[in-house]
């Protein structure tokens, strides 16, 4: 495994900008303010506005309100970036979003929109993209080289980070794992195609699992808490979940050969991911001797909002 052997560098902090973080999810909008010494001086988390006439526009005065507050506690005379995570992508050709969970989003100029209201420019990327940055640079994978980040919860997210740097590549859609078709009989997915990723190893995909087999409804955790009792019907699905996670994750190393995978969201506190699944990765991958570390996230759920602000402009 290879890492970065890098001094740390001195913040002159005359010259360092503060930095606004927006971490935009389906259930919650965070915001995050540090000053130029990296020192974290507001927190505050707000729900995500839902079921209104117009979602997009909720959304949109939502994120816009929280930045002009939050930016309040910055100094007078002081600068500051900003930047905003969100669950979809912009698309380097129209600059709309595309690809985004929160379906209200899709196709509108967001990042536009929002410079608009602000009246000056700010940086905008995928949310999976920030936890990986975050991970990379400060958390579990910090002095990796290159490094996969996966988010693991109702849907299913990748971000590539090369040198501590965020990889988007040509359609600003590199890391988008969850969305890698792997078997032509499998269920649909919401984006169009059949047997992602996602629809094999995200929450969502293995309670529908177990619907299949058994024909009711049980979440992923109740599915995990009986496998480990020894519930046979749980058993059978959560087996079937850590192969698949091998065979996804197996198939992903023999793609990019990551220095490092650290894994993110509801489904990564799973202690069994790092043991049986990490075998059953071993199994898939295409090496005899792994030496990829398959780490547990280390920021939690800070993670997405301190990418935001890192990649603040």
């Amino acid at each position: 495994m290879t890492r970065m052997v890098k001094s740390e560098p001195c913040l002159n902090t005359m010259n360092t900008p503060f930095r606004l973080g927006i971490d935009l999810g389906g259930t919650k909008i965070e915001a995050i303010l540090f000053d130029p010494a990296g020192t974290v001086l507001l927190r505050e988390r707000r729900p995500t506005p839902r079921q209104t006439t117009d979602d997009y526009q909720a959304i949109l005065t939502a994120v816009h309100d929280h930045i002009r507050q939050a930016a309040q506690a910055v100094p007078a005379g002081q600068t500051y970036t900003i930047g905003v995570g969100i669950p979809g992508i912009i698309d380097p050709a129209s600059q709309r979003v595309i690809n985004a969970n929160t379906t209200s989003l899709r196709g509108n100029p967001f990042k536009a929109d929002l410079e608009k209201l602000l009246g000056r420019p700010l940086a905008m990327d995928n949310d999976a993209n920030c936890f990986a940055l975050a991970e990379s640079r400060s958390g579990a994978a910090r002095g990796f080289k290159t490094v996969f980040g996966i988010i693991l919860g109702t849907g299913c997210g990748g971000g590539l980070c090369l040198d501590g740097q965020v990889f988007k590549g040509r359609h600003g859609i590199a890391g988008e794992w969850g969305h890698f078709a792997i078997d032509a009989a499998g269920r649909k997915c919401f984006c169009g195609n059949t047997g992602c990723v996602e629809t094999l190893i995200s929450g969502t995909g293995v309670s529908a699992h177990y619907k299949e087999l058994y024909g009711d409804h049980k979440p992923v955790q109740a599915i995990v808490d009986g496998a480990r009792r020894g519930d046979r019907q749980c058993r059978v699905v959560f087996d079937q979940f850590l192969e698949n996670f091998g065979r996804c994750v197996g198939g992903l190393i023999s793609i990019l050969d990551p220095d490092a995978i650290v894994v993110g969201g509801g489904l990564s506190n799973i202690d069994e991911l790092y043991a049986e699944g990490f075998e059953q990765v071993r199994r898939y991958v295409f090496h005899r001797d792994l030496q990829t570390p398959i780490l547990k996230h280390k920021l939690g759920d800070s993670a997405g909002v301190y990418g935001a602000a890192w990649i603040g402009i």
